[in-house]
């Protein structure tokens, strides 16, 4: 699992395929805690709502959104480093 621009690998992946909004923040939300300060985490979701949904919850969690690559089955993969 790597990250997008070469940032090394991901930490922890959450497979939320077929979850609408809010569920892949949720999830975020509620995993994040499970990695080190300073790990990735990446959202595999097909939910179009994730493309603004992660990133919003980045600014308002203060976490850091990476950026968004796509999973070896093209389904968008958004990316967080964990901060706090």
């Amino acid at each position: 699992m790597s990250a997008p621009e070469g940032l090394g690998p991901v930490d922890l992946e959450l497979d939320c395929r077929g979850q609408l909004c809010p569920l892949p923040v949720i999830a975020l939300g509620r995993r994040v805690g499970e990695v080190e300060v300073g790990a990735l985490v990446a959202v595999l979701a097909d939910d179009v709502a994730a493309r603004h949904d992660v990133p919003a919850w980045c600014r308002m969690r203060g976490q850091e959104y990476v950026g968004e690559d796509v999973a070896p089955d093209g389904v968008p993969r958004y990316v967080v480093r964990r901060l706090s």
